[in-house]
């Protein structure tokens, strides 16, 4: 008797051998309970399936959106820094005091217009920057991204810098001339002449983003200056004004040119500390300035694609939550299936927790082994995401996710291990939940009603 006692206390003792064979048995199929077994298994595969989706489409979005603001932020400083009140003539010196400031990475100058350029037969707006060698190196990305030609003697030159895609819109290669059109042009006694210029193409480059592809130019700091006439000419010190009819050697000698800039890029250590950097930016230039922000100039873009990662979220989030309904189904109608079974297994000693804990364990079950399977599947799918679509487009001919749309060249994907646990304990704590209802419908069972009428 004192035995039979120390088996039963071992058999209600929580989570016993006892406790987990019962419920690994009725995870078994049997002919008879086919159905039950084809609802488990459709609701395993639809955790799976919610649990992969949701971590493909978090790293998609991820990787989305760091390498957005990796292009972004690779070539548009995080303050872009303009001049009030005075023309930007003193750019050199205000470059190297914010250099020196702490947290700075670096800081360039540059001459900006808005241009038409024209190729073989072809013709598109672009931007126009000019900038100096020395400021080009500090720019990894466009360094990284040159495909064909090179930056070699680039200050001395007349040489241009276009992406890719804009090369191909406009039918020109390394050596082919790019004839650049502005409005802003000589002032005549008739008018505003056009000011077109053409000049030879010595860089190609692929930075990956399709805006900054086909819509930059590159030329040297000085020629985009002399360009755009971002200077003004001056008497030298000493020299007297010169009669009407000097020759242009005669005003050569005597005037001297200023340059100025249209704005500066400043490269950040930390891109999140904009706010704390800018009185330390504002009192090193030494003049007053305007500083506008990554965050700020992006800001609605940002904001779209963080609602946009919420919403896709929500919405995925769904499939779990469908499929955990499935697993309530399941039981529910495993426990009419198993009424006589929990009638004897109380009669025999189990205890209503017991029997609660068995049909938990069989519900949790199913959503433990769906999650993992979308834990494997999901975490394969985005480390492999852009060879997927390579090979999905290729295999239906239909271009998925076109750079023209969607800016990049390739299907980015980065996984963050913070949301794939955070999906990962959703997808646990819901199965867990869904188990709750149709374990506690089994622990009420009284024993004789279900052994006289099972």
């Amino acid at each position: 008797m004192a035995n039979n006692s120390a088996k039963m206390i071992e058999k209600n003792r929580p989570f016993s051998p006892f406790e987990f064979m019962v419920s690994w048995r009725y995870l078994r199929a049997r002919r008879e309970e086919a159905f039950i077994s084809v609802i488990a298994a459709l609701t395993l595969t639809g955790i799976a399936i919610g649990v992969a989706t949701l971590i493909v489409v978090t790293s998609v979005m991820n990787g989305f959106r760091a390498e957005l603001l990796d292009k972004i932020l690779g070539l548009n400083g995080h303050f872009t820094v303009f001049p009030i009140e005075a023309q930007f003539e003193d750019y050199g010196d205000v470059l190297m005091r914010m250099e020196e400031v702490d947290g700075v990475q670096s800081v360039v100058a540059f001459a900006e217009g808005q241009a038409l350029a024209s190729g073989v037969g072809q013709s598109t707006g672009v931007s126009v920057r000019g900038m100096s060698l020395h400021d080009i190196e500090k720019l990894p990305s466009l360094k990284k991204s040159v495909i064909l030609g090179g930056f070699g003697g680039w200050d001395q030159s007349r040489d241009l810098a276009i992406g890719i895609r804009l090369a191909q819109k406009l039918g020109v290669s390394i050596g082919d001339p790019v004839t650049i059109i502005t409005p802003d042009g000589i002032i005549t006694p008739f008018g505003t002449t056009p000011q077109i210029r053409s000049y030879p193409v010595s860089v190609i480059f692929e930075l990956g983003m399709v805006e900054f592809d086909s819509f930059y130019v590159f030329m040297p700091l000085q020629q985009g200056q002399d360009y755009f006439q971002l200077y003004r000419d001056v008497l030298k010190d000493g020299q007297e004004p010169l009669p009407f009819d000097a020759t242009d050697e005669q005003i050569d000698n005597a005037y001297e040119r200023i340059y100025r800039v249209s704005a500066m890029e400043v490269f950040l250590d930390n891109p999140d500390a904009t706010t704390a950097m800018r009185d330390p930016l504002q009192l090193a230039a030494g003049r007053p300035m305007i500083f506008t922000d990554w965050q700020r100039r992006n800001e609605t873009f940002f904001s779209a694609l963080q609602v946009e990662r919420v919403v896709m979220f929500v919405i995925l989030s769904m499939i779990v939550l469908v499929a955990v309904f499935n697993i309530i189904s399941s039981l529910v109608m495993l426990v009419k299936e198993k009424n006589a079974d929990i009638a004897v297994l109380r009669t025999i000693g189990a205890t209503r927790a017991s029997i609660m804990r068995i049909f938990c364990m069989t519900g949790t079950a199913i959503g433990v082994a769906g999650t993992l399977i979308g834990l494997v599947v999901g975490l394969l799918v985005a480390s492999n995401a852009e060879a997927l679509r390579a090979w999905i487009s290729d295999t239906i001919g239909i271009a998925l996710f076109p750079p023209e749309v969607f800016f990049l060249s390739e299907l980015p994907s980065k996984t963050d291990p913070v949301e794939v646990a955070f999906v990962v304990g959703m997808a646990l704590i819901l199965s867990f939940l869904a188990s709750l209802y149709p374990a506690w419908r089994a622990a009420q069972y009284d024993p004789v009603e279900a052994l006289r009428y099972g």
